[in-house]
């Protein structure tokens, strides 16, 4: 155990760690209103596809959780939200969105809102940037209805503003059309967001790059102007199947992240998978190879992540060398499916903390030996934590859970659903100590020790 003065060094030094500009840290973390060191982690969840629309059900939100879900991002349909040619507002539409609301708060996820351009017949990027018949208004007023709608619910943490915003056959460069029009864009929305609701989150993205275009293989510009503007989250999205493209990518988003003052979450991620891939071994091994570089990188900067599409597998899209592809994580033929693509599955529900009472330093899950370590320093006083550990699928032979070398908890499936104490030499009450077996959710009610450095350690088997 540490004594008093010694966990008063290593407390100085880690926060002067987390002050510190390195390659594996981002400009602030992802905070809830109780100041609890949050990982947002989730899915996209379209309300339609290229067959029709999706529904979902609370069975469909607890597979989620399972999978390590505290958030989900809706993808808005600007076509059922907007005065746009040819659109009207779909009050049908706004209670499916509450209903996939509801269904997230049910199963303790946040939500975002992404709006996409999806239901506007012959949209044009160009026009759209100009704003010569007030587009920009039009667009605004279609999320007022949703700013309005979910202004007092704290389910609802934030709005992703302009879905993969585009140039097209615009005459003009990236970095131009960055500053003279995209910025801009998103300083007057998020005024007008702001003055509904000044505490909700503005997730930003950057120009989605033409075919053809891209840095480092990746289809998404630099974002090269700050917003200015409070409560911005920068909000890339990453596509890539080659290892050694990755790393310059991300390191690239952590500094577009720190010009905007704000925290990052990587708004959509994972190279689709092709048709071939669901019945080839040495396809399907290759898929996690680099699925697992990723998400190790995206862990060690210490960032969320949502994953497009929580859905099955109802049509394939053709864009791709590599022939039939498609970002839908079930192989049913269906609008939501269940038979998971465990090659991508697996990678995605890795155990993680999802939210700490306190500071998360470090966290990393080894996928070789199924081993998690945490390292944070505590703060009782924010609240409870707790940590996904997907159990049912990376620990079917039972895990312990060690809290520095003072406690060991143990969960063995064949005996019971509740952690055992096989260690304790604080003599700590095991009632703060909760495993849920439905969610995979392991809940700490209160630290062994508050203000210190401690190390949280989930590995495979039984300690006895």
């Amino acid at each position: 155990m540490l004594n008093s003065q010694n966990r008063g060094v290593i407390i100085t030094a880690l926060l002067i760690c987390f002050a510190l500009p390195s390659l594996g840290q981002i400009s602030h973390e992802t905070r809830d209103k109780n100041g609890r060191h949050i990982i947002p982690r989730g899915f996209v969840i379209n309300t339609n596809d290229a067959v029709g629309e999706l529904f979902y059900t609370s069975d469909d939100y607890l597979r989620m959780v399972r999978m390590g879900a505290n958030y989900q991002v809706i993808r808005l349909e600007l076509g059922k939200l907007s005065d746009f040619p040819g659109c009207t507002l779909d009050h049908a539409y706004l209670q499916k969105l509450d209903t996939l609301v509801s269904l997230g708060q049910e199963h303790g996820m946040k939500t975002v809102f992404k709006m996409t351009v999806y239901g506007v017949k012959h949209f044009s990027w160009e026009d759209f940037w100009k704003n010569n018949n007030d587009e920009h208004n039009t667009y605004i007023e279609a999320w007022r209805t949703i700013w309005e709608r979910y202004r007092n619910q704290e389910a609802v943490v934030g709005y992703d503003l302009v879905n993969e915003p585009r140039k097209e056959s615009m005459d003009i460069s990236y970095d131009d059309l960055t500053t003279e029009y995209l910025v801009p864009l998103y300083q007057k929305i998020i005024d007008e967001s702001q003055k509904e609701d000044p505490d909700k989150l503005m997730y930003c993205q950057a120009i989605f790059m033409n075919k053809g275009d891209a840095i480092n293989h990746n289809q998404y510009a630099e974002i090269t102007a700050a917003i200015n503007r409070e409560n911005v989250v920068f909000t890339p999205h990453i596509y890539q199947n080659r290892k050694e493209w990755i790393k310059p990518t991300m390191m690239r988003f952590v500094k577009e992240a720190s010009l905007q003052k704000g925290p990052m979450l990587i708004g959509e991620w994972g190279f689709p998978t092709f048709q071939t891939t669901d019945s080839s071994a040495a396809e399907q091994r290759n898929y996690m190879d680099f699925y697992i570089h990723t998400v190790n990188l995206f862990d060690s900067l210490g960032v969320g992540t949502i994953k497009a599409w929580f859905s099955g597998n109802r049509k394939y899209q053709n864009f791709l060398s590599g022939g039939r592809s498609t970002w839908a994580i079930f192989s049913d033929p269906i609008g939501v499916g269940t038979v998971e693509r465990k090659y991508i599955t697996d990678i995605i529900a890795r155990p993680y903390p999802q939210a700490i009472a306190g500071d998360i330093f470090s966290f990393r899950f080894d996928f070789a030996t199924r081993t998690l370590k945490v390292n944070l320093v505590s703060d009782n006083s924010k609240g409870i934590s707790k940590i996904f550990i997907g159990a049912n699928r990376h620990y079917p032979d039972g895990f312990s859970i060690a809290i520095g070398d003072e406690l060991i908890l143990v969960h063995n499936p064949l005996i019971s659903k509740a952690l055992k104490v096989v260690k304790n030499e604080l003599h700590i009450d095991s009632a703060n100590f909760i495993w849920d077996e439905s969610k995979q959710q392991f809940t700490v009610l209160a630290w062994p020790e508050d203000e210190a450095h401690l190390e949280l350690r989930v590995e495979p088997g039984i300690q006895k």
